[in-house]
């Protein structure tokens, strides 16, 4: 490929929010690397995603010490992509990364304790070549390590230099307020949650979204699509290359019931009126207008320019009228696809 020149126009469109009470701004759609950007997939088509998501002002890159597969190969292959194209743009990019799921055997691979968060923080800066990341979260709460613990790992990743801002994904609405107590306290504020959010998995409509807010804290919601249910991908059946037809490990299969599918060609009907997809609405629909409870960004993955570009669209649909919001709540209702909810409802 060419050398790589970001467009100039890059921000003359793109709509972003500030984090909470700080002052770190994110794009309303933001690149999560979760999937498609591991070992298994052509280093060029992630270099060619990353490069177009760029030039459409998407700037924040959201990563993990075990995405892949293998875990951390998201990691290098991003870095490599990195320091080949955006070298030069390092300081306008927002870059993420979070430890707390397991990474390999044995007690310290695993958890929130200080031990693992702050080794799996230094490879994950040696795995992209960086000194730092902008912001570095503790993945899941974990009811085996004392909260203080894990958050003192966090406010030592900031005072140290490796990363310029803490953040949490998962926690309960009382464990992020405990959470942001103790980070106050050391002198390092939370300034982001970063839940799974959806259509059919609204859970953080149950507090966490007042809570943020209330702790000056932004909302970055990931799975908007719901691990690609909310795609017209599964009205007619399990195409064989999908997540659940390549029986990837964030899927179950019984979010593929009768009575979830209905829900989702009831949701696709109304999109369908809207001039939109599937997909573009449920974007939409999580960062639709809620006060100051409204998501700063939602995450979402693209295995190809095409997908980023129809993601991105949902950016420039209108807003919902309150017709449109009744009709989609009859549809849009908890389904079982929070995949998470076992290490949100632990107590750490």
């Amino acid at each position: 490929m060419d050398p790589y020149v970001a467009h100039e126009d890059r921000y003359e469109t793109t709509e972003y929010r500030r984090s909470g009470k700080s002052g770190l701004h994110l794009p309303r759609v933001s690149l999560g690397l979760w999937q498609n950007f591991g070992g298994d997939r052509s280093i060029e088509s992630q270099r060619t995603i990353l490069r177009r998501a760029f030039d459409l002002g998407v700037f924040h890159f959201d990563l993990a010490n075990n995405y892949g597969p293998p875990p951390g190969s998201a990691e290098e292959n991003f870095g490599r992509i990195l320091a080949e194209d955006f070298a030069r743009y390092r300081e306008e990019m927002v870059i993420t990364t979070k430890a707390g799921y397991v990474m390999g055997k044995g007690p310290h691979l695993n958890g929130g304790s200080r031990k693992y968060l702050l080794s799996s923080l230094d490879n994950s800066l040696r795995r992209m070549g960086l000194d730092h990341v902008d912001i570095f979260y503790s993945h899941r709460p974990d009811p085996d390590t004392p909260l203080e613990e894990t958050m003192t790992a966090l406010h030592h990743a900031v005072t140290s230099g490796r990363a310029l801002y803490a953040g949490i994904s998962s926690y309960s609405p009382a464990a992020t307020r405990e959470a942001a107590r103790i980070m106050r306290e050391l002198g390092t504020p939370l300034i982001v949650h970063q839940p799974s959010y959806s259509m059919l998995n609204r859970w953080v409509e149950d507090g966490l979204l007042e809570t943020a807010a209330d702790e000056g804290m932004g909302t970055v919601a990931f799975s908007p699509l719901a691990q690609g249910l909310l795609t017209s991908k599964y009205l007619d059946g399990v195409p064989a290359d999908s997540r659940a037809g390549t029986g990837r490990p964030s899927w179950r299969e019984n979010m593929l019931a009768p009575e979830v599918l209905e829900r989702v060609r009831g949701l696709n009907a109304i999109a369908e009126e809207r001039g939109q997809t599937l997909a573009q609405m449920a974007v939409s629909w999580v960062l639709r207008d809620r006060g100051e409870q409204t998501v700063t960004t939602a995450l979402v993955g693209a295995s190809s320019v095409g997908q980023l570009e129809q993601n991105l669209a949902a950016l420039d649909a209108p807003g919902f009228t309150d017709e449109e919001l009744r009709r989609i709540d009859e549809y849009a209702v908890d389904s079982d696809v929070n995949i998470w909810a076992w290490a949100t409802n632990t107590r750490p």
